[in-house]
């Protein structure tokens, strides 16, 4: 379903990919902050390098991360509100997937969660095994691997995440998908606050 949008905000960049029959436009601004009020005027732009409206659109893809919390909520809160508004499919897609994309099989993706910590996903022939997070310590660099937490001996990745999401998404997006989610292997860094509720008084 062509032509399709894709786009990421997981990490520190905003990232998308307009895949057309003939072609893939591609665009990645590194950001540490700033993604929500980037990120349509970047999707404007590659829409409009690729000669095309919203309206030409058949489907959306985005990335659901695992990845920076508030990142993943700002691109899967865009797909949903953009799918609604334009009545086309979105295909939420992780990120350990799309790294994992076009790369030799089998392949575990070993990504940075930071802390001391690392998002681990196995892809064979026969499918994706379970998304953990393990302690990098815990983490067992065997065989073929790929992310930017598997060391000197990783595969870089096939393509652009921002491409790989548009290309898992052109292959789901004929078919009924679930709504993008947020994909979190971990809780959000916010607590609720401490102090107890105000109390209401009956007049």
């Amino acid at each position: 379903m062509l032509p399709l949008l894709a786009f990421d905000t997981s990490a520190a960049h905003c990232a998308a990919a307009l895949l057309l029959p003939d072609r893939v436009i591609l665009r990645h601004e590194a950001m540490d902050k700033g993604q929500a009020e980037r990120l349509m005027p970047l999707l404007e732009d590659v829409l409009a390098e690729g000669g095309i409206g919203w309206a030409d659109l058949k489907a959306l893809a985005v990335g659901t991360g695992p990845g920076n919390f508030t990142g993943v909520r700002i691109a899967v809160a865009a797909a949903r509100g953009l799918a609604l508004g334009l009545g086309l499919p979105a295909v939420g897609v992780t990120r350990l997937e799309a790294l994992a994309h076009g790369l030799p099989r089998p392949v575990t993706v070993v990504e940075d969660a930071r802390r001391g910590e690392a998002y681990v996903q196995a892809f064979t022939d026969k499918g994706a095994g379970p998304a953990r997070l393990l302690p990098l310590a815990e983490v067992a660099l065997v065989g073929q691997v790929t992310g930017s937490a598997a060391g000197p001996a990783a595969m870089p990745p096939a393509m652009p995440l921002a491409e790989a999401i548009a290309r898992i998404g052109a292959t789901r997006a004929s078919q009924p998908q679930p709504q993008p989610a947020p994909f979190y292997l971990r809780g959000a860094d916010a607590a609720p606050p401490s102090d107890p509720p105000p109390v209401i008084l009956d007049a």
